[in-house]
């Protein structure tokens, strides 16, 4: 009874164990900007939701993400934005790897994996530039005060607004020159739109354009769209590159042999720390622009 009764307290079974707060002090540092960031990124997005939900109409998904590198104005919404989140997160496991991999201490693998992850937020932060490319530079065909006009994206007219037709019934109305088919299809749509008239110079490269599936007639959008969109994921861009450049340098200490000569790959941990912040945060901006 009274060997069991020293063991008992001897293992301190009351007494708690390891400090929940015995964290290194960069790691402690990095969720302390993490945290910090999350606030940033959470009033961006709930300033966001406040003017989407305050509209009457707001731009569809389906129709603004609707297009693939080498197949134009093709119907495959979300597609190209689901090969990007496949992307990143591919580069979170690569990421997760190559920490697991430090914690044995091997630095071949270790190299291994971080080369990968770089490899995935660049391959992310290129498809960011070619969709960003195609929504600023593309052109978009507009109802601006009754004529139909081919424009990229400005904060004046924001292209990506109510699609007012199907291809077919604009067509007809282009082909025939019907001004009245495409008025009362306007007035229909819109009914601040008395009167529509046709672009005569871009009658025949729309027809070919709305032939081809390359454009979609739109009722201007809201001009909040634009800008919270490009500064919301721009924001986000910025933190990708900020994460390739900080892998890169976790790359090139690795590479030479800084954290053999530590004994340890901490830095690499806290590394993935942010770099998982940053996969994280893209969920939230893919739910709110992309899906809803």
């Amino acid at each position: 009874m009274t060997t069991t009764a020293v063991s008992q307290h001897q293992t301190k079974w009351w007494s708690g164990g390891k400090s929940p707060f015995n964290v290194e002090y960069g790691k402690l540092m990095m969720w302390y900007f993490l945290m910090s960031d999350s606030f940033t990124f959470g009033a961006f997005l709930i300033s966001y939701g406040t003017i989407r939900f305050s509209q009457n109409y707001w731009p569809s998904p389906s129709y603004v993400f609707n297009t693939f590198p080498g197949a134009g104005e093709t119907n495959l919404p979300l597609a190209f934005v689901s090969l990007m989140t496949f992307i990143l997160i591919m580069s979170s496991v690569t990421m997760v790897l190559a920490v697991h991999e430090g914690h044995h201490g091997n630095k071949k693998a270790v190299v291994k994996w971080m080369a990968w992850t770089i490899v995935g937020g660049l391959a992310f932060l290129s498809c960011q530039a070619w969709e960003w490319n195609h929504l600023i530079t593309g052109e978009h065909a507009t109802l601006i005060d009754g004529k139909i006009e081919l424009i990229g994206q400005s904060m004046r007219h924001n292209p990506w607004g109510s699609r007012i037709e199907d291809n077919a019934v604009v067509l007809d109305a282009l082909k025939n020159s019907s001004h009245e088919t495409l008025a009362k299809l306007a007035h229909e749509q819109n009914h601040s739109l008395v009167e529509a008239q046709l672009n005569a110079l871009s009658n025949e490269r729309l027809i070919g354009m709305l032939n081809a599936q390359e454009l979609h007639v739109h009722n201007p959008g809201p001009v909040a769209f634009g800008g919270y969109f490009f500064g919301i994921t721009g924001f986000h861009g910025f933190h990708v590159f900020s994460g390739v450049i900080i892998n890169v340098i976790m790359l090139i200490m690795a590479q030479t042999g800084v954290f053999e000569r530590r004994g340890h790959y901490l830095m690499i941990e806290k590394a993935g720390l942010y770099w998982h912040f940053v996969d994280l945060v893209w969920v939230f901006v893919f739910l709110c622009f992309y899906l809803v």
